[in-house]
């Protein structure tokens, strides 16, 4: 897997064309009735039509059991499934086993003990997602627009490819990629203009940002450690 850009929580054809057009590799349809950016049973299959094989299809479930994800894979039909609630190991497992789909597992970072489970998800994982955790009592699980320290997770080694989200946006996601050298980015709030609202022009300056920092970082990590430490 090369480096990828998802753009999350997209919910209108608008907004799906721009990440589109803009050159995003995945996009995010969120199935939580609770999030601002909820895609409800009528516009999904929609929504899924209009990509057309020109990004891979994330769906984005919280604790979800299995008659709704059966729900949402006849829906939208997912080349990923993004379990981002408090799914356990077990669980993952389980999932991935039964629906014989890719899963992607979110786990929510804050301190370094958030990440002694990693190598178990990773186990039962084909990616993994490091976010933001957050605040007690929040009501979303993910897209408060949160950042975590990006060094927890510098030089971390999981197994799996690794995608960082949490508070990025154009402005700071060149510096993100530089500090923890992830294989891909996610972003939802920080291309909006206002909860579960996309903006085009930041969407286009996001994923432009997050390009130019993998075209930099590219020459370096294809030298060989002692070059790079020269």
């Amino acid at each position: 897997m090369g480096f990828e850009i998802k753009i999350c929580g997209l919910k209108t054809p608008e907004a799906l064309d721009a990440a589109l057009a803009a050159g995003a590799d995945l996009v995010g349809f969120v199935h939580f009735p609770k999030s601002p950016r909820h895609v409800t049973w009528e516009a999904a299959p929609r929504l899924a039509a209009q990509v057309r094989g020109r990004a891979l299809k994330v769906a984005l479930v919280v604790d979800a059991d299995d008659a709704l994800l059966a729900d949402v894979i006849a829906a939208l039909d997912p080349d990923l499934l993004q379990l981002h609630g408090h799914e356990t190991v077990e669980r993952v497992a389980q999932i991935r086993a039964r629906f014989g789909r890719p899963v992607m597992k979110a786990l929510p970072v804050a301190v370094r003990a958030d990440l002694a489970p990693v190598s178990d998800y990773a186990a039962v994982s084909d990616r993994l997602l490091f976010d933001a955790k957050p605040v007690p009592g929040a009501l979303l699980p993910g897209g408060n627009g949160r950042v975590f320290d990006w060094a927890l997770i510098r030089g971390l080694d999981a197994g799996r490819p690794v995608m960082l989200s949490g508070g990025l946006d154009a402005g700071n996601v060149v510096e993100a990629i530089a500090a923890t050298g992830v294989d891909g980015v996610d972003v939802s709030s920080g291309v909006e203009t206002a909860p579960g609202v996309k903006s085009p022009e930041k969407i286009q300056a996001f994923i432009a940002a997050a390009r130019r920092a993998r075209d930099i970082a590219a020459p370096c990590s294809n030298l060989s450690p002692k070059a790079q430490a020269s």
